[in-house]
């Protein structure tokens, strides 16, 4: 990987607050301050803004823990986000996917998947790679998971996609 467009903030850059919060998560997953909190904290209120936003989704949102780590290590590896993929690894194997569901993440067909994982996969695949979802798709997502939960994924999917086109677009180096 290249050079970071905008290098990592230190506590002058990022803020005191940005600066505790990245401490604090990098604690939480066993590092230093994470640089996409130290990247993204460069622009400190839309910073926190988004870590709200994020945390409604992850861990706090209704889908299960499992299922919502297996979509973003999808999405990180249909968009070939390395950052996104080594973090949402070890995040994956801490709420109970197993290192063969976590390797693969981004194979559809692999024939260890549930019905459900499979449904989500193949859902997740077709909306990032095609920014839409087909009735047949759409019918298969509503089987498995009510209306708040299928808001959710969406919002999961595209937050997710996105976060990946900054990540990539910056060039934040991995951990």
């Amino acid at each position: 990987m290249s050079t970071p467009r905008i290098a990592p903030g230190g506590r002058r850059e990022i803020g005191l607050v940005n600066h505790l919060l990245s401490t604090a998560a990098g604690r939480t997953i066993g590092s230093g301050p994470p640089n996409v909190f130290t990247t993204l904290g460069r622009r400190r209120g839309l910073f926190r803004a988004w870590l709200l936003y994020s945390a409604t989704m992850m861990p706090g949102g209704r889908l299960p823990r499992t299922d919502t780590e297996l979509v973003i290590l999808h999405v990180a590896t249909v968009r070939e986000c390395a950052y996104e993929r080594r973090h949402h690894e070890r995040l994956g194997a801490r709420v109970g996917l197993s290192r063969a569901e976590v390797e693969h993440a981004g194979d559809v067909s692999w024939s260890g998947w549930s019905e459900r994982q499979r449904i989500l996969l193949a859902a997740t695949d077709e909306l990032v790679r095609t920014r839409g979802l087909g009735d047949d798709t759409w019918a298969s997502v509503r089987s498995i998971l009510d209306e708040a939960r299928t808001i959710e994924w969406l919002m999961l999917c595209g937050h997710y996609d996105a976060l990946a086109t900054t990540l990539l677009t910056l060039r934040v180096q991995p951990d």
